[in-house]
């Protein structure tokens, strides 16, 4: 069976820094292609940022040089640093696997910025 089990997130005031971890059983996350995912209230889910299999990272515009998307694959987690946050990025984040047609998703966590 696989689960991803985020922890992290929480409160915090703009410009301050939060981590969140995705841990992984079932699976092996240096096998898949990690994503983190955010969904504001009442909006769409949008991707954040990519791991590739080959360690490859990526970021939507809105959070480049601010996260950071990495992944221990000893611990078999992967994680997002989140620095100078703003109250934009206000939203649920989930993390994400995926490999060929199949997609595993975390259970997600509330991150509120306030100004």
């Amino acid at each position: 069976q696989v689960q991803l089990l985020q922890s992290g997130g929480g409160s915090v005031q703009a410009g301050g820094s939060l981590r969140l971890s995705c841990a992984a059983s079932g699976i092996a996350v240096s096998t898949y292609s990690m994503y983190w995912y955010r969904q504001p209230l009442g909006k769409e889910r949008e991707r954040v940022a990519t791991v590739t299999m080959a360690g490859s990272t990526n970021y939507a515009d809105s959070v480049k040089a601010r996260f950071t998307i990495s992944r221990d694959n000893a611990k078999n987690t992967l994680y997002l640093q989140m620095n100078s946050l703003k109250p934009e990025d206000t939203a649920v984040y989930y993390c994400a696997a995926a490999q060929s047609t199949s997609t595993y998703w975390g259970q997600g966590t509330q991150v509120t910025v306030s100004s």
